[in-house]
């Protein structure tokens, strides 16, 4: 076959433009020889990006998509060891939330591009799909309730040659999830060489600290092939960023001596310990133009963070049932009389504390347990895997001969083991346990995929791109009951006491189960240069899942260069997002006690006849409609972008409010033959039930040029992003339509200068934070217009010689504080900042870096 030398889809063409970046904040490649003066004009590389096009690699320059590109150097040069972090404080269209106090999103924290859930973002891994996570956000803010995206702090930085992010609709391209665009983790592939890095750091407030050390290792495999591996272990501290609640100070005024000081409630980051992350990524050419490779993951990771405070005079189903007049007293052997009751009258410590100690033996109280109250610690242990291999070549024979081939399998699991310690099951009385394993869910895909292009001549300016494939998946998610003690019904449920692990129920032997579903898919994608200046692109997939059916989705994209340095371009798409197994088959029924009796609280599969009697039908797909339309200048060592975009998203999924279920309704449903109604209470169901428009406008800037007797590089990204829901139901409610529409900034920017001098290198970065709302632990009435904040980062880099190198640096280097609660809420909390602060709760971080390359 003939080789041709294209000018939009080779990856050696145009290499020589200077400066070519599509992030601002990724400095040019350049060489560092003896013969180079300090004014000299270094050697630049033009960054290529596997995403936006099914065909081949192209510059970031030459797409008609939007593609930022960080490389892995960059990402290193933050305060932060997690991924979702160097994420979002690199690329101002991306959005991470703290969400402590939040259930599991404490856990695995969601990451939003462009104002979109986290599972509106496709992940890539070297081009191949990553699995979800095995947490769905219970608690999302609003933004991600109900949301299951992937895992993206499994990944460590190390590990990563770049990292690619289309801003763009793509679903037409890569199936399900691609609403919002597609991330794309490119793996090292270096065959020699590497490099050892030990960083340490803390927040200004003295916590938080973490400490981690990673490394990466380059070996070639036979003399035809690559090995190369990451590792990387860390840990951080908790943060605390509360105040002493209210009702505690109350109790220490009291004379309480047992509690906690100095707050008994905290709001910060969680701790994280012996957080394991090994990539692996392999290699090899087996001649005659095929290659095969295999790369893969394990990581692990255990999460430990608090929880609402329990009142000891207060707290129903613990310490209290009538507001906090007398102590529940349990009788555990009723053959010895009765119990006397305990005021709390008279809320001194000693009155009350008198008392409890006056009850007889046979009267049990959870205030003698925990005279000063309790707050659960929440956690859980996170493993994620994942194999991908596969073959690539091109046929060198047959009807197919030309065409390029890419045949791979993949599979990714998932598993959230929950644990809750410091709590009780209080209808368990004094034989309760304190730690509890209330369950486990378990993600588990497998993806088959058999990709396709070739060249086709067909008389235009070059021959037309031609892609097509198919595609194979199952993907199930379990979920796996707890330990007894976790959602036992205890012997003192009649004395008023509640049931299962207080915070956090375990999962009933009922709730566990397996569910699967298949689907398969096909798409075409075409290329076609028209002429020297005109690129024009169409995809079209289709979809067929054995549960909800069909939908096909297309692409429409285009490039018009006006000039050699200036060009247009603009796209269309529609796409969807599949609702994920583990979103149409959830079952949850926690027990609680109300008004003196035992009921079911249940969230149940929207497919449940119980669901169904409220309105609740099989989950379908959120589907939506992109358009895009941006220019690109590249020239004079000057590179920029700017990209206006829509998109409108129909039938998101949400969670029900929790509906009461009437007599009459039980009765109706067991006259159809329907069992375990009769202690239901409430209910709520996934539901689609609203949708949004999104509107936006980004912009990346990137200039360098010989300053201050070295190599300096500025850069600008700029997003603008606005969020309306456009529909909704009663379910949704006004509040989170207002979180929906104002919880993350509209206006976030970067602007960046890197110097790189001989033997030193600075980075500077300044972060813009525009007015959002804040909100606190999902507070309808406790919302505000938070005002705007500026942040900076600086590191300065000295390498020592060829291999060593330290690094010194700061987030948020003037500690600029988040918007604080009002005074008489951060009582009533124990929080002093809301906690959707875009620039995180925790205030300034500085570091020390150190690194071996060899």
């Amino acid at each position: 076959m003939q080789t041709k030398n294209y000018s939009r889809l080779s990856t050696c063409i145009r290499c020589a433009i200077a400066g070519v970046t599509s992030l601002a904040l990724t400095a040019p490649v350049w060489a560092n020889t003896e013969e180079q003066t300090e004014t000299a004009a270094p050697e630049r590389v033009e960054r290529i990006a596997v995403v936006g096009s099914r065909s081949a690699p192209r510059s970031v320059a030459d797409s008609p998509v939007p593609v930022d590109i960080i490389g892995g150097d960059e990402l290193m040069k933050t305060g932060s060891t997690d991924m979702l972090n160097m994420m979002a404080t690199t690329v101002p269209s991306m959005n991470v939330h703290s969400h402590p106090i939040s259930d599991a999103a404490t856990l695995i924290r969601p990451l939003n591009l462009r104002g979109l859930s986290s599972d509106s973002t496709l992940i890539l891994v070297n081009g191949k799909r990553r699995h979800r996570s095995a947490v769905i956000t219970m608690l999302g803010g609003g933004l991600n309730d109900g949301a299951q995206g992937p895992d993206i702090s499994a990944i460590p930085g190390a590990a990563i040659k770049q990292v690619e992010i289309l801003r763009d609709g793509a679903a037409a391209q890569y199936g399900s999830d691609a609403i919002a665009g597609v991330v794309n983790f490119v793996l090292n592939d270096r065959d020699e060489g590497g490099h050892i890095e030990v960083r340490r750091g803390e927040f200004y407030a003295g916590d938080g600290t973490s400490n981690e050390i990673n490394a990466n290792i380059g070996m070639p495999l036979s003399d035809a092939g690559f090995f190369n591996i990451s590792a990387q272990y860390k840990s951080s501290d908790p943060t605390s960023r509360s105040v002493q609640r209210g009702d505690a100070l109350q109790h220490i005024a009291d004379g309480n001596p047992n509690i906690l000081q100095p707050a008994v409630q905290i709001w910060g980051s969680p701790k994280i310990s012996d957080d394991i992350a090994i990539f692996a990524n392999a290699g090899l050419d087996l001649g005659n133009g095929r290659d095969a490779y295999l790369f893969g993951n394990y990581s692990e990771r255990d999460v430990l963070g608090g929880f609402y405070y329990r009142d000891p005079y207060t707290r129903g189903g613990v310490f209290s049932n009538d507001g906090g007049e007398t102590l529940l007293v349990a009788n555990t052997n009723p053959a010895l009389g009765g119990c006397p009751t305990v005021s709390l009258a008279d809320t001194s410590f000693s009155a009350v504390n008198s008392q409890v100690s006056a009850l007889p033996a046979h009267c049990f109280t959870f205030f003698s347990m925990f005279p000063g109250g309790f707050t659960p610690n929440f956690g859980g242990n996170i493993t994620d895997t994942s194999l991908v291999g596969g073959t690539k070549g091109e046929f060198l024979s047959g009807p197919l001969q030309g065409t390029m081939y890419d045949f791979s399998a993949t599979v990714g699991r998932s598993e959230a083991s929950f644990s809750i310690v410091n709590t009780v099951n209080a209808s368990l009385g004094p034989d309760t346990p304190t730690e509890f394993e209330p369950g486990r869910y378990i993600q588990l895909e497998k993806h088959f995929n058999a990709d396709f292009y070739r060249f086709v001549p067909v008389g235009l300016y070059e021959d037309l791109a031609v892609a097509g494939g198919l595609q194979w998946s199952e993907e199930s998610f379990e979920i796996v009951a707890g330990d007894v003690a976790s959602w036992e019904i205890g012997p003192y449920i009649d004395d008023g006491m509640s049931i299962g692990s207080n915070g956090f129920p375990g999962f009933k032997p009922d709730d566990a189960g397996v569910y699967v579903r298949r689907h398969w898919a096909a798409y075409v994608d075409f290329e076609a240069e028209f002429s020297e200046n005109f690129l024009a692109g169409f995809a079209l997939r289709h979809e067929d899942y054995e549960t909800f059916g069909t939908t096909t989705n297309y692409k429409l994209t285009g490039q018009y260069r006006l000039t050699d340095d200036l060009a247009i371009r603009a796209s269309t798409s529609t796409g969807f997002r599949a609702p994920t197994v583990g979103q149409a088959n959830i079952s949850n029924v926690r027990t609680a006690v109300a008004e003196g009796e035992l009921v079911d609280i249940a969230l149940l599969s929207p497919t449940n006849p119980v669901s169904q009697l409220f309105g609740a039908t099989e989950l379908t797909p959120e589907t939506s409609t992109s358009y895009a339309f941006g220019v690109v200048y590249s020239g004079n060592d000057f590179f920029m972008t700017a990209d206006l975009y829509r998109i409108d998203v129909d039938d998101r999924i949400s969670q029900s409010a929790e509906i009461p279920i009437t007599e009459e309704q039980k009765e109706q449903l067991r006259a159809t033959g329907i069992r375990g109604v009769d202690s239901l209470s409430l209910i709520s169901f996934y539901t689609n039930d609203f949708s949004t428009k999104t509107t936006g406008l980004d912009v990346v800037m990137n200039y360098g040029a010989n300053l201050l007797n070295g190599r300096s590089t500025f850069s600008l990204a700029y997003n603008w992003n606005k969020t309306e829901v456009t529909k909704f139901s009663d379910i949704t409610g006004a509040f989170k339509v207002s979180r929906l529409e104002q919880d993350l900034p509209r206006h976030r920017a970067t602007l960046g200068w890197n110097q790189q001098w001989n033997d030193v290198s600075m980075f500077v970065r300044g972060n813009y934070f525009g007015k959002y709302q804040g909100v606190h632990a999902d507070s309808d009435g406790l919302n505000v217009d938070a005002s705007a904040k500026i942040t900076f980062d600086i590191e300065v880099n000295y390498a020592i010689n060829n291999a060593f190198s330290v690094a010194v640096g700061a987030q948020n280097v003037f500690d600029t504080k988040p918007e604080r609660l009002p005074e008489g809420m951060q009582r009533i909390l124990g929080a002093k900042y809301f906690e959707t602060s875009p620039m995180g709760i925790n205030g300034g971080f500085w570091y020390l870096r150190g690194r071996y390359s060899f």
